[in-house]
């Protein structure tokens, strides 16, 4: 069977993260299955750009982000650059398995995909809080409770550990830079999300799945696992969605939160709750954050919504002037 090519990119922002970036891209040259190229995308840093131009061996591609600053910039350049008919992106803080381009090579062999992602692990820095509810692993970075089984068609991929067909690229144009992480304070997402819907809306029928065996380990520090941070990345996942929906719509943009809302959430309560009864006083703290969460993220979605109209009812106010 013929094996396809993969690139891989992973973009980072700063010296802070060092060893985790030397750890990312040691995992990926310690691949079973080689990857065509890796590249290192460094985004408006120019003292990290020469450090890793310095360190790094020659078979890594360091560059620096030719696109609008931010993660999406970085990905778009990235993939510009990229030779392989595959583009797989991996966090800057995230270390493969050494299979994980071999999995995801092995389901490319069915033509009908178009992108793959992988199962996403937390790397706790020490442990895990026992308030996080499996519903909210989301919060930092990895997969959750709620998500179709893996090889299930799914409506988007996950930023830190996905991949697609090169040419779709070409289909999209790319992320869209002004969703999505840049390197100020909120938390934003879903660039990703958009990018996938995009391409659906584009190609009618291409088929994203994750494949569990192709597994990241992604480091989640101690500040992550704040309550303070749950609530302000809940609160910053609202405020995208309402970004997001404004470009493609409710429909589309909110076809997999509701089974999430409606199903998931009230379930992981009842689970909360009937461990807290069981002994573990720990549950009613999952079931209270998912309370918190959920509230967290409407209340964003709503404040994102509110400050779009704004934006209209001004701009139609200027344009009428």
């Amino acid at each position: 069977m013929q094996t396809c090519t993969i690139s891989v990119v992973i973009c980072v922002y700063t010296e802070d993260r060092w060893d985790h970036i030397l750890a990312a891209v040691d995992s990926v040259r310690a691949q079973t299955l080689p990857s065509a190229e890796t590249i290192v995308v460094v985004d408006y840093n120019p003292a990290l750009y020469k450090r890793l131009v310095a360190a790094l061996p020659d078979d890594v591609t360091v560059v620096e982000n030719r696109d609008a600053k931010g993660l999406s910039g970085g990905r778009n350049t990235g993939a510009a650059l990229a030779q392989g008919e595959i583009i797989a992106f991996l966090d800057d803080d995230a270390t493969a398995d050494p299979d994980w381009l071999g999995h995801l090579t092995e389901d490319y062999a069915n033509q009908d995909i178009t992108g793959i992602g992988g199962l996403t692990l937390p790397n706790w820095q020490t442990a895990r809080p026992r308030w996080m509810p499996d519903e909210f692993l989301w919060v930092v970075g990895a997969n959750y409770l709620g998500m179709p089984p893996s090889g299930t068609p799914i409506r988007n991929l996950f930023g830190g550990n996905m991949s697609f067909r090169r040419e779709v690229f070409e289909l999209v144009d790319g992320f869209r830079t002004d969703i999505g992480r840049t390197q100020g304070r909120l938390p934003l997402g879903d660039e990703e999300t958009l990018f996938c819907i995009k391409i659906n809306q584009r190609r009618p029928g291409a088929v994203f799945i994750i494949e569990d065996r192709a597994k990241i380990r992604h480091f989640v520090s101690d500040s992550r696992c704040r309550f303070s941070y749950f609530v302000s990345r809940c609160w910053a996942e609202g405020i995208s969605k309402a970004l997001l929906t404004s470009y493609v719509g409710n429909t589309d943009g909110l076809s997999t939160e509701r089974s999430y809302v409606t199903r998931t959430l009230p379930l992981g309560v009842i689970r909360g709750i009937i461990d807290f009864l069981r002994g573990d006083v720990a549950g009613l703290g999952r079931a209270g954050a998912i309370v918190v969460g959920l509230s967290a993220t409407t209340a964003g979605y709503l404040r994102g919504k509110l400050g779009q109209r704004a934006r209209s009812r001004s701009l139609a106010q200027h344009q009428a002037a």
